[in-house]
């Protein structure tokens, strides 16, 4: 049977642990977004070898599973710099939690920003060579700006949904949101009442990063659409 005063006694307990969850999110999500600027740059312009591993790249992190990404950064990874003599095998969990999800991010982001990209007249590219700007100023100055503002739709679902995957960040030992929940659970026996509370928080805090976002994407368009008159 539940008992629903251990979910408002649960809740403050796992809110605690609330800025671990975030500091993952939002580190991953400024580094995805720059990695994946990057991964998208060397697709658009045809940039040899670096273009063709960025396909690969971007293959390999939509086809598998966030979950056997993070074991491979999480064990793989100080093997690999095990071979140049760098020890990294004690540095802190939440380190490879936030590489791999900035990875993960950077994949999903570089695809959003190519399509964008590839959405802007080609014409005003044109028109921006006509009047002596150089290619690096007619990207960051005329293209970027307006790709971003079409890409910010994707880009909020893609943040969405790796905030939800952040969940997973427990299994390798962070103490996070839903590792505390396991804690709680293992001390409790309260599966389902911590289940709920948890279900509770995610929510909230999609609901306002959707928000965030609406808000964010409404600025963004306020030159386009202009003021809305009501009546």
């Amino acid at each position: 049977m539940i008992e629903f005063h251990y979910i408002a006694e649960f809740i403050p307990t796992l809110l605690s642990y609330l800025p671990v969850t975030l500091v993952i999110f939002l580190s991953s999500i400024l580094l995805g977004l720059l990695l994946g600027l990057m991964i998208a740059v060397t697709k658009l312009y045809n940039i040899p070898i670096l273009k063709e591993f960025a396909t690969v790249y971007i293959s390999f992190i939509r086809g598998t599973p966030i979950l056997i990404q993070l074991f491979l950064i999480y064990y793989g990874l100080p093997f690999v710099v095990g071979l140049f003599g760098i020890d990294i095998s004690r540095m802190e969990a939440m380190v490879f939690v936030v590489i791999t999800y900035s990875l993960n991010n950077a994949g999903q982001f570089a695809e959003i920003f190519r399509a964008a990209v590839k959405s802007i007249d080609y014409g005003q590219t044109e028109a921006a060579f006509s009047i002596g700007m150089s290619s690096r100023q007619t990207f960051f100055r005329i293209v970027l700006p307006q790709a971003f503002r079409i890409a910010l739709p994707n880009i909020g679902s893609a943040s969405v949904s790796s905030l939800k995957d952040t969940s997973l960040a427990f299994s390798i030992g962070v103490m996070d949101l839903m590792g505390r929940g396991e804690t709680l659970i293992a001390a409790t026996m309260r599966t389902f009442e911590v289940y709920i509370g948890l279900a509770i928080i995610y929510y909230l805090i999609v609901l306002l990063l959707e928000a965030l976002f609406r808000w964010i994407e409404n600025y963004y368009s306020r030159h386009i659409h202009g003021p809305i008159s009501e009546g």
